[in-house]
């Protein structure tokens, strides 16, 4: 499979890091584009080796104003897009079609193309432009999937949130995560309760 991956200047470096580690895992080949503003953040949270970490995890990486990289083109077939995680200023720019970089055109191609499209927004709380942009996107096939821990999971560090999260994104992209995801089975009732 091939997956073109998107970072954002929004709070969640980490997102980014565990999606590319589980897609490298799964085999995938990932075409990583960061935004202009995500490399501040990524610095914040991931420290001064946190950029060159994502690098290292992607197949290939695409600068955010090279407009010419294959992502930009339709033509450059890929089984669908994750952006994680996602700010609200790229989620409205891709809600409507305001492909000003790469990332956001990178978008715009796979909504174009009908390919799988997974968004991470990172924002609470949400006002009504949220959500309707949300809206937008969703009536056209997106997945909205705010990074939230599955807490049935019973995380013990934000490590195993993360790594739950990331996880569920390889099942909306189409890509099987194995064991790195926690199944529901149903609950156990206990005699007594």
């Amino acid at each position: 499979m091939r997956i073109v991956v998107g970072a954002t200047g929004a709070s969640g470096s980490m997102l980014a890091l565990e999606t590319l580690r589980q897609l490298r895992d799964a085999g995938a080949e990932t075409h990583l584009v960061v935004s202009a503003s995500a490399p501040v953040t990524i610095a914040h949270e991931l420290g001064s080796h946190g950029l060159e970490q994502l690098h290292d995890m992607a197949t290939a990486v695409h600068e955010a104003t090279d407009i010419a990289a294959p992502i930009a083109s339709g033509s450059f077939d890929t089984d669908g897009m994750i952006v994680a995680p996602c700010s609200m200023r790229t989620l409205s720019a891709i809600a409507h079609g305001f492909g000003d970089g790469l990332l956001t055109r990178a978008a715009d191609v796979t909504l174009k193309e009908r390919r799988r499209l997974v968004l991470l927004p990172r924002e609470a709380p949400l006002h009504e432009i949220h959500l309707n942009s949300m809206l937008t996107l969703s009536r056209m096939g997106v997945v909205i999937a705010p990074p939230v821990p599955h807490f049935y999971a019973k995380p013990q560090t934000i490590e195993d949130a993360v790594r739950e999260i990331a996880a569920r994104a390889l099942i909306w992209l189409g890509i099987d995560p194995g064991e790195r995801m926690t199944r529901w089975d149903g609950v156990q009732s206990v005699s007594g309760d």
